[in-house]
């Protein structure tokens, strides 16, 4: 080796190590800093028995998340007796996965059966609504899908159903509900850990074409994915899980959209679809920001990097839901600071609440699962964030460059 490549080799080393020493320095904590990890235990109730049991049916399957929404009821006591679908691809892998439920030719075998308690539906977003108005009508309580309601006139009629009937409507807020660590947020909040919950930002990206899973894209995106008029846009969507968890956290009974906005950066080619959103929310016990998006890159290893961060007067929780990214690939990942100390919860040995508490519902009549009031409220706010949204484009040679680049993930 030459004498100039021996000093060019020399100089790379000392600024290698020259670097080193700030990013050591920046990773050590004050010695004042209380760090604590800690794996939140198993509870030791978790394999008993449901204490109900309820029949219940599968009425729409036009999404993946109906499996989850079984799943949920299963665990609560719920037995499945019964199934329609309208779409042979989904009613294949349907009856693959539950190999001993009765496949119906109709609707009406559904709402006529008396010994049926609960109809879940994941059916076309937009149909959702009318179809638990049938279903209340009928005497049984109503599971949905998010989003439950596209429309005011929709919600309209739930209401007056609801109060006609004095039926159950509820929808599956899945990233609050059915996630382990938003429900350990949703403990720590109460308690009163954090203080008075000040704001929620919510971070929701999703995956157009995911490989696999129950969360939709694992077979390709339906044609109804794609229009604003049947999944019913993307805050109206996807937006209605963060506008239930703002609720949640900050106690909120009333709230306004302060504002909103919606955008197609990059799928031209399907002119009633955004990729984009966000909204600023006001309620009269916190405030609350969320965003909204499709552009999930193919390097993160899972459909979404949810994250959920809540502010309070005395300290701060972070959620990373799904992946811990560049870290883990474990989610259910709870950060907690306050006055005393920072603190790292695995929340994965969490037992979920929600099925065992909906079956007793429906049981006893009770809102302890959800309120009704809130489930409602969310569904009205995302629909008037939809529908007041400015919906914005952006220069020609911004979008243009994101189609190009999101080109292999909505083709696939």
């Amino acid at each position: 080796m030459d004498g100039k490549s021996r000093s060019r080799r020399e100089v790379l080393q000392t600024l290698g190590a020259s670097t080193l020493l700030p990013t050591a320095a920046l990773g050590r904590l004050p010695a004042h800093t209380n760090v604590v990890q800690e794996t939140i235990p198993r509870a030791p109730d978790a394999d008993s028995k449901p204490k109900y049991s309820i029949r219940f049916a599968v009425c729409g399957m036009s999404h993946d998340h109906i499996h989850g929404m079984v799943g949920a009821i299963q665990r609560g006591g719920g037995q499945l007796v019964a199934a329609f679908g309208a779409e042979p691809d989904k009613l294949v892998a349907f009856t693959k996965r539950y190999p001993d439920v009765k496949m119906v030719k109709s609707e009406d075998e559904i709402l006529n059966d008396g010994s049926i308690q609960l109809v879940l539906s994941s059916t076309i977003a937009s149909q959702r609504a009318p179809l638990g108005v049938r279903v209340m009508a009928h005497g049984k309580d109503f599971l949905a899908d998010k989003p439950g309601i596209t429309t005011l006139e929709q919600l309209a009629a739930v209401r007056k159903t609801i109060a006609h009937t004095k039926r159950i409507y509820g929808i599956m807020y899945s990233e609050r509900l059915e996630v382990k660590a938003a429900v350990k947020a949703g403990e720590l909040i109460q308690s009163g850990a954090i203080g008075q919950v000040i704001q929620t930002i919510n971070i929701a990206p999703h995956q157009v074409q995911q490989r696999s899973g129950d969360a939709g894209g694992g077979s390709g995106r339906p044609e109804w994915f794609w229009d604003t008029d049947l999944y019913g846009g993307i805050l109206c969507d996807i937006g209605s899980h963060q506008v239930d968890q703002f609720l949640y956290y900050t106690g909120s009974t009333e709230a306004d959209v302060v504002a909103s906005q919606i955008a197609n950066v990059a799928h031209p080619d399907r002119p009633r679809f955004q990729d984009f959103g966000d909204m600023m929310l006001r309620g009269n016990r916190g405030m609350g920001y969320v965003r909204l998006d499709w552009f999930t890159p193919d390097g993160l290893g899972t459909w979404g990097d949810g994250r959920l961060f809540v502010l309070g007067t005395q300290g701060y929780i972070e959620l990373r839901k799904y992946t811990n990214v560049a870290v883990a690939k474990s989610g259910n990942n709870l950060f907690i600071v306050d006055q005393k100390e920072s603190r790292y919860m695995d929340c994965s040995n969490l037992t979920l609440p929600f099925g065992p508490q909906f079956v007793a519902d429906v049981v006893n009549r009770t809102q302890v699962a959800q309120d009704q009031a809130q489930c409602l409220l969310a569904a009205e706010l995302s629909i008037k964030a939809q529908r007041n949204a400015k919906n914005v484009t952006l220069h020609p040679a911004v979008s243009a460059l994101a189609a190009s680049a999101n080109s292999g993930h909505s083709a696939r």
